[in-house]
């Protein structure tokens, strides 16, 4: 299975790609296991963020989404948080920015009181050829976006934040299996890997659990938006699955883990990866 050659430039769109990715607009059904909680996610706007988003409204809780500035995606987003009768809150901005990752959290205990679920998942990427070819600002965004981002975010919650709470990291299987023209992406991922054991093991004592989920190749508009098109054209059929997933097929595990049933499981790294395996 393919995809048609395409390019955008980045963040990019979900309208411009061919074919458009299932988030579960149409087939995620919820049973409350999220009821009345309130959850903060980044990259909500699109792609793994937009499909839990939905996801965590159908299942009861309301949202606060964080994104760039993909205007029409999130109002999207919205759309479908709204239409499961949840509120969703719209917060634009840059997370590089440590000012901007309190802000949203000030957002959301402005309008919820507190934060019950962090999902950390806005993430940038660029594909470069050689280890000279990474401008130094690109190099120093990505850190920021991806692993810093995490950082600040937690810390700003972490006040707001009681007993059973839960943080999610997004991490990928690239922390294990680094291809080497995404070099800065790749340390990025490992680096939250890291962060949330360790922050599993700090919380532990006041009853917040850390997890992280492992994407493999999920069509997302990062693909379109940060790859050459004839690996666009390729992408996911690595895999032993022979495709790329969907954000869809990410969103129960998000669930879970954002969920009380998962009343024990921390420090867990989830592979949700068509068949390769993680460390």
């Amino acid at each position: 299975m393919s995809q048609p050659r395409q390019q955008q430039s980045p963040p990019g769109t979900t309208a411009a790609m061919t074919p458009q990715p299932d988030h579960g607009e149409r087939s995620y059904r919820g049973s409350g296991r999220l009821t009345d909680k309130a959850a903060v996610i980044t990259g909500g706007d699109s792609g793994i963020g937009r499909a839990v988003a939905i996801a965590y409204a159908r299942e009861g809780a309301d949202v606060l989404v964080s994104y760039l500035d993909e205007h029409d995606d999130a109002q999207e987003t919205k759309r479908w948080v709204e239409e499961a009768g949840r509120t969703c809150v719209l917060v634009p901005g840059d997370v590089a920015d440590p000012a901007h990752c309190r802000s949203i959290i000030g957002t959301a205990v402005e309008e919820f009181g507190r934060v019950d679920v962090l999902v950390n998942n806005a993430a940038f990427q660029m594909t470069r050829d050689s280890v000279e070819d990474i401008p130094d600002e690109e190099w120093d965004r990505t850190l920021a976006i991806n692993l810093s981002a995490f950082f600040h975010l937690t810390k700003a919650a972490l006040p707001h934040m009681g007993p059973g709470s839960s943080i999610i990291g997004t991490t990928s299987v690239n922390s294990d299996s680094p291809p080497p023209q995404l070099l800065p992406y790749n340390v990025t991922k490992a680096g939250i890997a890291n962060m949330a054991g360790s922050l599993s093991q700090l919380l532990g004592p006041q009853g917040i659990r850390v997890n992280s989920v492992a994407p493999g190749p999920i069509w997302t508009p990062l693909i379109p938006s940060t790859m050459p098109p004839d690996q666009v054209e390729s992408f996911g059929s690595q895999v032993p699955l022979g495709r790329p997933g969907q954000p869809a097929e990410l969103a129960a595990v998000y669930v879970m883990l954002a969920s009380d049933e998962a009343s024990y499981v921390s420090g867990a790294r989830i592979a949700v990866t068509g068949g390769q395996p993680i460390l």
